[in-house]
């Protein structure tokens, strides 16, 4: 692609970390995407040094490569409060909304250890090597109760990045309060709140399996829905080319008449026939939505 500011998003699947591995390797940035759980993300993170690792033996500049763990939030508390408010107990209710916190500071404590370890110092020492930056994602509230820039002033730490739907991003820039590191120091409480939650029989792998399961769901339904609109982008381009085959040749339609749709208009010139989106004002082809996209946000 010879874009050195593009990030490939895989997956961080058990089969997607390979390919994290694989393509970091190749000097390529990685945004590793859909991580849930603390073990999974220590997998991430080992994944990438591993690609660093392979790229520093191939003599690519590892300064050049740049990454993040994709760490998803408010999920987390979306299935977790589903399953405390069941259990309707005072215990349980005081503990919505807080494993997700939980979970990303604990997170966060994991990228401290690895990256203040030997493995890690062995591999910057003389290199220009990057860490791989947390990512928040899914940084909007799910449930209306909540602050609406709950996870963001809660997760804010060094070397972190928010990603934010546009509702959120609007929130904070409104009444956002950020008051400093507000993860570093929270640690004892994170493990005490996920802890409680598994005494109360609310099981955190099996909370963390299914999001990711879900959240694969998700992404390919999404690239389906590019695939489609990318086809009929296509498919809507070839009919207009043969349209205007047939205007030149005289075997089209007369314009405007009967069956033959809205005239192109004075002001549009041939090149602009082959794009249907141009001009809203030729109604003889549908209008086609830009591509849906695959966001990490929600």
């Amino acid at each position: 692609m010879d874009r050195p500011n593009v990030m490939i998003r895989i997956p961080a699947t058990r089969a997607g970390l390979p390919a994290i591995t694989e393509v970091t390797g190749a000097g390529i940035g990685v945004d590793a995407t859909l991580v849930f759980s603390l073990e999974r993300y220590r997998e991430v993170v080992d994944a990438y040094l591993a690609g660093l690792e392979r790229a520093r033996s191939a003599g690519r500049d590892l300064g050049a490569i740049h990454s993040v763990a994709s760490f998803f939030v408010s999920r987390v508390d979306g299935e977790i409060d589903k399953r405390l408010s069941v259990l309707g107990t005072g215990e349980a209710l005081a503990l919505k909304g807080r494993a997700a916190l939980a979970n990303a500071r604990l997170a966060c404590a994991a990228y401290e250890e690895v990256f203040g370890g030997e493995r890690w110092l062995a591999l910057a020492g003389g290199t220009r090597a990057r860490k791989q930056r947390l990512l928040w994602a899914s940084t909007g509230v799910k449930d209306a109760a909540y602050r609406d820039t709950l996870y963001v002033e809660e997760l804010v730490a060094p070397g972190t990045v928010h990603t934010m739907s546009e509702a959120t991003l609007r929130a904070t820039a409104d009444h956002g309060v950020v008051r400093g590191d507000t993860v570093t120091g929270g640690y004892a409480q994170a493990r005490a709140d996920l802890a409680a939650v598994e005494r109360l029989g609310i099981s955190y792998d099996e909370v963390v399996r299914r999001l990711e399961h879900e959240g694969v769901a998700k992404s390919e339904d999404a690239w389906q829905e590019l695939l489609d609109a990318v086809t009929k982008a296509l498919d809507t381009k070839e009919l207009t080319r043969n349209d205007r085959r047939d205007d030149r040749t005289g075997g089209g339609r007369a314009p405007g008449g009967a069956g033959g749709g809205a005239p192109r208009g004075p002001d549009r010139s041939p090149a602009d026939w082959d794009n249907p989106l141009r001009d809203p004002r030729d109604r003889r082809l549908p209008r086609v939505a830009g591509p849906p996209g695959w966001s990490s946000s929600g």
